[in-house]
């Protein structure tokens, strides 16, 4: 019993001890409400700023994605070329091919060669001027051994190759009409964002006559 009344006798004087001198519980509270708002880092926005914010809000949106966009025709010679400047800037498995059978109306082609051998060693002379885009007609017998740097739709696209050419040192290839259905693919690329529009259209002026449209529905 004696240690019971001990007991609550020391809890007491605890409790009273506690109440005098310890801290003041608002004291405390003011201290925490200081360091949670931290006044000094407080800083008012004039009503300029606030304008300006509102602003920039307005201006950030979601980045829109094209549903898909064409980019050709392409002869069989240029598909890899294309592929190869279009596939990392917007991603392979974007990248899908459409395959169509044309009339070619114009092509630019250097004249028939006197033999294989003669065409083999024009083919030597474009490739150190850089030009890779080629082949040697051999079914025609008009035209047989003649060098195709190109089939057109269009007079003013075979020109513009033909400018490009003449640019890399190719002197002897010329343009004329060439009625024959030839194979042109599309390149379909297809979620392109809209920001990468302007550099489509730089990588085309390195393909004369193709043209950038949307897919066709």
């Amino acid at each position: 019993m004696r240690i019971v009344v001990l007991v609550l006798l020391l809890a007491n004087i605890a409790v009273l001890a506690w109440a005098r001198y310890g801290p003041d519980p608002s004291a405390i509270e003011s201290q925490l409400v200081a360091q949670q708002i931290r006044p000094d880092e407080i800083r008012l926005l004039s009503p300029e700023q606030v304008a300006a914010l509102s602003k920039k809000k307005e201006r950030v949106e979601p980045e829109k994605a094209t549903t898909c966009v064409e980019w050709g025709a392409f002869n069989a010679a240029d598909v890899a070329r294309a592929h190869g400047a279009i596939d990392p800037l917007v991603g392979a498995e974007r990248v899908s091919e459409r395959q169509v059978e044309e009339a070619a109306g114009w092509w630019v082609f250097m004249p028939p060669q006197t033999s294989r051998a003669a065409a083999n060693e024009k083919i030597g002379q474009l490739k150190r001027l850089g030009v890779e885009d080629f082949f040697i007609v051999q079914e025609d017998p008009k035209l047989r051994f003649a060098i195709s740097l190109g089939v057109f739709r269009t007079e003013e696209a075979a020109r513009a190759r033909l400018d490009q050419l003449r640019e890399k040192g190719v002197k002897t290839a010329e343009v004329g009409p060439r009625q024959a259905p030839v194979q042109k693919v599309y390149l379909q690329l297809r979620g392109v964002p809209e920001g990468l529009q302007p550099k489509l259209a730089e990588l085309r002026e390195g393909f004369p006559g193709t043209q950038i449209t949307d897919c066709a529905r």
